[in-house]
């Protein structure tokens, strides 16, 4: 599989929106000014790209990983596909997902290891393994998981500190020790069958706290605040894409913005090859309760008080929550447009007609 850098070119003509890039050893160092950078990012876009993060071999192992548990037959890749439930650990198949109200089916898959497997392994917390990942859990997946993990706790401690949070409210709700949804994932999708613009993933946002994505190609897009038309993310070698989710945007009382987004085939003649891309998906821990944290944070209590009553009360705790927007999406449960409408996470956020497919 070849390397971002040996790729066809992202094309120049095509329409990209420029995110900040946040230098992750600047925020190691606690620079005033790299953090601002980070704060503005955070809360206008949702998005930034983020360099100096010290994990392009772990990257580059991942992808190693994720062709290997790929080629494996169909029938023994479905003895650990995530079911209907709304499991988050194992392999996602091609075809199980409705990509829009007319329940289309996707025609992505990938395989998620959880957070708790690969830091317990051995042991087995949630679930078992192909081969090809269980050989590739310490050497490879642990290490991903462990630097991935080292960077969300070092920009959660930045959204804390401006918030206005006590010390480590953040970090709390998210504690490594303890079970949660956090998981590795690497994604294959197939090349461009034809003329017509086919969604991987539809607009939607994402169900956790954060996401560190590597791309090997385009096809991300993201839509601007009170913009009418998409943008692609272009993928820059040795950058990660980051982005906010819905938990820290309720956490927040909605300061943190968790952006709309979708996936697409790449542009130009990157469109005839395999899309592929590996992510650290960070959400709470499982007993975690989403709602505001107003009673810690004068900033965010006066951020949650515009906004409509109970919009950052959810009643829900993170468990409940991500297992309903796994599970709303897939094809079998699918019942009409409005129920799949339930699982993208934009449920108070309007999107215009024109770019809604």
């Amino acid at each position: 599989m070849p390397g971002l850098t040996t790729f066809p070119p992202f094309p120049e003509n095509i329409p990209t929106h420029p995110l900040i890039v946040v230098d992750y050893h600047l925020i190691q160092a606690g620079k005033d000014g790299e953090i601002s950078k980070l704060w503005k990012a955070a809360t206008e876009l949702g998005f930034w790209y983020l360099k100096n993060h010290g994990m392009d071999e772990d990257v580059e192992a991942m992808f190693d990983m994720g062709r290997e548990a790929m080629v494996l037959p169909l029938d023994e890749k479905m003895k650990y596909e995530l079911g209907d439930e709304g499991g988050s650990f194992g392999y996602k198949a091609a075809g199980v997902q409705a990509i829009d109200e007319r329940g289309t089916r996707d025609t992505a898959e990938f395989w998620n290891v959880s957070k708790d497997d690969a830091l317990a392994w051995p042991r087995v917390i949630h679930r078992a393994y192909p081969s090809p990942v269980q050989a590739r859990m310490t050497s490879t997946i642990r290490p991903f998981v462990e630097k991935s993990l080292e960077i969300n706790v070092a920009l959660l401690d930045v959204f804390t500190q401006k918030l206005g949070l006590p010390r480590g409210a953040l970090a709390d709700l998210h504690r490594t020790e303890e079970e949660s949804g956090c998981l590795a994932r690497c994604i294959r999708a197939p090349p461009r069958a034809g003329p017509q613009e086919k969604l991987f993933i539809p607009a939607h946002t994402d169900y956790g706290s954060l996401t560190i994505l590597h791309n090997r190609t385009g096809g991300l897009q993201v839509l601007p605040p009170s913009a009418t038309e998409w943008y692609y993310v272009k993928p820059i070698p040795g950058l990660a894409i980051c982005n906010i989710g819905d938990a820290l945007n309720i956490f927040s009382g909605g300061i943190l913005r968790s952006n709309i987004h979708r996936v697409v085939p790449p542009p130009g003649e990157q469109a005839a090859l395999e899309r592929w891309s590996v992510g650290f998906f960070t959400r709470p821990s499982d007993t975690a309760i989403l709602r505001a944290l107003s009673e810690d944070s004068a900033l965010v209590a006066h951020a949650a008080a515009r906004a409509p009553v109970g919009r950052f009360e959810t009643g829900t705790n993170a468990k409940d929550w991500i297992a309903r927007r796994v599970g709303g999406l897939r094809y079998n449960n699918y019942k009409d447009a409005e129920g799949w409408k339930g699982w993208k996470g934009t449920e108070d956020t309007e999107i215009p007609e024109s770019v809604e497919s």
